[in-house]
Protein backbone atom coordinates (compact mmCIF):
# COMPACT_ATOMS: atom_id res chain seq x y z
CA UNK A 1 0.00 0.00 0.00
CA UNK A 2 1.44 3.38 -1.00
CA UNK A 3 1.79 6.24 1.41
CA UNK A 4 -0.71 8.99 0.72
CA UNK A 5 0.85 12.34 -0.16
CA UNK A 6 -1.08 15.49 -1.00
CA UNK A 7 -1.02 16.51 -4.65
CA UNK A 8 -1.54 20.20 -3.94
CA UNK A 9 -0.89 22.68 -1.14
CA UNK A 10 -3.52 23.31 1.48
CA UNK A 11 -5.46 26.55 0.97
CA UNK A 12 -5.05 29.50 3.30
CA UNK A 13 -7.44 29.43 6.27
CA UNK A 14 -10.58 31.52 5.84
CA UNK A 15 -10.83 34.61 8.00
CA UNK A 16 -14.36 35.58 8.82
CA UNK A 17 -15.94 38.03 11.22
CA UNK A 18 -14.43 36.43 14.33
CA UNK A 19 -15.36 39.02 16.96
CA UNK A 20 -19.06 39.27 16.02
CA UNK A 21 -19.27 35.47 15.88
CA UNK A 22 -17.88 35.07 19.41
CA UNK A 23 -20.04 37.92 20.74
CA UNK A 24 -23.13 36.36 19.16
CA UNK A 25 -22.39 32.96 20.68
CA UNK A 26 -21.80 34.51 24.10
CA UNK A 27 -25.08 36.41 23.94
CA UNK A 28 -26.94 33.23 22.97
CA UNK A 29 -25.46 31.29 25.92
CA UNK A 30 -26.38 34.11 28.33
CA UNK A 31 -29.93 34.41 26.96
CA UNK A 32 -30.38 30.64 27.32
CA UNK A 33 -29.22 30.94 30.93
CA UNK A 34 -31.74 33.72 31.63
CA UNK A 35 -34.57 31.82 29.92
CA UNK A 36 -33.93 28.74 32.06
CA UNK A 37 -33.75 30.58 35.40
CA UNK A 38 -37.55 30.72 35.96
CA UNK A 39 -37.66 26.93 35.50
CA UNK A 40 -34.83 26.23 37.96
CA UNK A 41 -37.09 24.10 40.17
CA UNK A 42 -38.25 21.96 37.25
CA UNK A 43 -34.68 21.36 36.11
CA UNK A 44 -33.70 20.47 39.69
CA UNK A 45 -36.61 18.03 40.10
CA UNK A 46 -35.78 16.23 36.85
CA UNK A 47 -32.01 16.08 37.34
CA UNK A 48 -31.24 18.57 34.58
CA UNK A 49 -29.87 21.41 36.71
CA UNK A 50 -26.57 21.09 34.88
CA UNK A 51 -28.28 22.58 31.79
CA UNK A 52 -28.63 25.92 33.58
CA UNK A 53 -25.02 25.95 34.76
CA UNK A 54 -23.76 24.84 31.35
CA UNK A 55 -25.35 27.93 29.80
CA UNK A 56 -23.75 30.16 32.43
CA UNK A 57 -20.38 28.50 31.86
CA UNK A 58 -20.79 29.02 28.09
CA UNK A 59 -21.45 32.71 28.66
CA UNK A 60 -18.42 33.01 30.97
CA UNK A 61 -16.14 31.22 28.53
CA UNK A 62 -17.55 33.42 25.78
CA UNK A 63 -16.39 36.50 27.70
CA UNK A 64 -12.90 35.03 27.81
CA UNK A 65 -13.21 34.31 24.09
CA UNK A 66 -14.19 37.92 23.35
CA UNK A 67 -11.17 39.17 25.28
CA UNK A 68 -8.95 36.72 23.39
CA UNK A 69 -10.15 37.54 19.87
CA UNK A 70 -10.00 41.29 20.52
CA UNK A 71 -6.35 40.95 21.57
CA UNK A 72 -5.70 38.66 18.58
CA UNK A 73 -7.17 41.15 16.12
CA UNK A 74 -5.16 43.97 17.69
CA UNK A 75 -1.97 41.91 17.37
CA UNK A 76 -2.73 41.11 13.72
CA UNK A 77 -3.33 44.81 12.95
CA UNK A 78 -0.15 45.79 14.82
CA UNK A 79 1.92 43.21 12.92
CA UNK A 80 0.48 44.40 9.60
CA UNK A 81 1.31 48.02 10.49
CA UNK A 82 4.87 47.07 11.45
CA UNK A 83 5.31 45.08 8.24
CA UNK A 84 4.22 48.09 6.18
CA UNK A 85 6.75 50.48 7.74
CA UNK A 86 10.24 50.29 6.30
CA UNK A 87 13.36 50.90 8.37
CA UNK A 88 14.55 54.49 8.14
CA UNK A 89 11.14 55.98 7.31
CA UNK A 90 8.90 57.84 9.67
CA UNK A 91 5.92 55.82 10.88
CA UNK A 92 2.70 56.84 9.17
CA UNK A 93 4.27 58.22 5.98
CA UNK A 94 4.41 56.55 2.65
CA UNK A 95 7.85 55.57 1.35
CA UNK A 96 9.12 57.94 -1.29
CA UNK A 97 7.20 61.01 -0.07
CA UNK A 98 10.04 62.47 1.98
CA UNK A 99 11.31 65.72 0.54
CA UNK A 100 8.56 65.95 -2.08
CA UNK A 101 6.88 69.17 -3.13
CA UNK A 102 4.63 70.76 -0.55
CA UNK A 103 1.03 70.80 -1.73
CA UNK A 104 -0.12 73.00 1.11
CA UNK A 105 -2.52 70.38 2.49
CA UNK A 106 -0.57 69.80 5.67
CA UNK A 107 1.08 66.69 6.98
CA UNK A 108 1.19 63.42 5.06
CA UNK A 109 0.48 61.53 8.28
CA UNK A 110 -2.76 59.70 8.83
CA UNK A 111 -5.01 61.38 11.39
CA UNK A 112 -6.02 57.98 12.77
CA UNK A 113 -3.92 56.61 15.64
Amino acid sequence: MAKWTPTHEAPEPLEGPVVPTIVGGTVIWFVLFLVQLPFYGWFDDHGHIWWVWTCLAGAGLGLIGIWYVLRRDAAIRRAAREANTEPGTEAGTEPGTEGGPDTGTGSTRDPAP
